[in-house]
């Protein structure tokens, strides 16, 4: 049994991969991951961008979509949508194993949609009915108007991985966003025990903005614990939300947790052990979401033990004394969100302008 197997069967977390590519999936390395524990799939633009830009595995497939006249955004649709679908076929049995507990795998709504809600729930619709499988996760960013979408998107039955959270605020509006959707399901009679959310909770990203705050307000003893921190008092959340009579009378009629996800869990600071955003949060009912290198570093060496839950008063001295530092948390978590949505629209952006060279490259003479 692997280190991440034990995560899950003793301490229920689940270790999802943060990549997906072409190469990736045809090369058995991705089931091989699968085999060794891994339990989901994440993409976002900037992984696209990464694969679909570097990766020679799709030049047949853009050589065919350059000799049909495609546009560079239909051929970005056309090879994303491909990559996810292969990668959930390889996960399906696992989902279907799990009862629909895991096996996902996570698309993103074009980014240039984050701040408009009609657009973002035509668009999470027109994904969900072309990629067809029941583990699919559509990625929603939760801005204010992605909030708005999350809660019809889930009332509609589509899986949504609510994205780029930072704040308590943020996991809030999305937990509560699940839950509404979710009783105008029970409230028209329609099944809620197969719709399926995760709420993913950025953490390495507040660390390297917060730890130059730090530097200035002369305190360093704080700088690399405020992201953990601000995660374990996510799960404490989680716990609170996800108990009581609201959420009982929906798990009576067979509703799922919407699971926290830590994502952003690659450690930026070299100064920081590879695995300072794994070990701390491990608990029940979570997801981690990894990126190749931090993967490969928790099947070596993640120690499996419950951790999500412990520290919890420090960590709150430690989000509550950013205040008497003149750090303002709140407007920390806002930008990093409006900054989150502008680089994955960056990449995006970036990599349409790829397809569009590779494309007119392809062109036939």
């Amino acid at each position: 049994m692997s280190r991440l197997h034990e995560l899950f069967h003793v301490h229920g977390q689940s270790i999802w991969l943060d990549f997906i590519s072409r190469d990736l999936i045809r090369s058995g390395q991705l089931q091989a991951l699968i085999d060794q524990g891994v339990r989901g799939v994440t993409s976002n633009p900037t992984i696209f961008d990464q694969a679909i830009g570097s990766g020679r595995g799709y030049d047949d497939d853009l050589a065919r979509l350059a000799a049909a006249g495609a546009t560079p955004f239909q051929a970005y649709d056309a090879l994303s949508q491909a990559d996810v679908a292969a990668a959930a076929d390889l996960l399906r049995p696992l989902y279907e194993a799990s009862d629909g507990a895991d096996g996902f795998v996570s698309i993103e709504v074009n980014p240039d949609l984050a701040y408009d809600t009609e657009a973002t729930v035509a668009e999470a619709r027109r994904l969900w009915e072309a990629l067809d499988r029941p583990n699919i996760m559509i990625k929603v960013p939760a801005t204010p108007p992605g909030i708005v979408a999350i809660r019809r998107l889930i009332a509609e039955g589509i899986n949504v991985n609510a994205t780029l959270m930072f704040s308590l605020a943020h996991y809030d509006a999305v937990a509560y966003a699940y839950i509404e959707g979710l009783e105008a399901r029970a409230a028209r009679s329609q099944d809620v025990s197969r719709v399926a959310s995760v709420a993913s909770f950025f953490v390495s990203r507040i660390d390297t903005v917060v730890d130059k705050a730090l530097a200035a307000a002369g305190n360093t003893a704080w700088q690399g614990r405020v992201a953990v921190a601000n995660a374990k008092l996510a799960y404490r959340r989680f716990g609170e939300v996800f108990s009581g009579p609201r959420w009982e009378a929906l798990a009576a009629c067979g509703a799922r947790y919407q699971r926290p996800l830590w994502a952003s869990t690659s450690t930026k600071n070299p100064a920081y052990s590879d695995l300072h955003y794994v070990n701390p949060l491990i608990g029940p009912h979570t997801v981690n979401t990894m990126p190749l290198t931090t993967l490969e570093a928790a099947l070596e060496r993640v120690v499996v033990a419950r951790t999500v839950d412990e520290g919890l008063d420090e960590a709150q001295s430690v989000i509550a004394g950013l205040a008497d530092l003149g750090i303002d948390f709140h407007r920390v978590t806002e930008d990093l969100q409006v900054a989150g949505v502008e680089a994955f629209a960056r990449s995006f952006h970036h990599l349409l302008d790829t397809i569009a060279a590779r494309l007119g490259a392809l062109v036939p003479a």
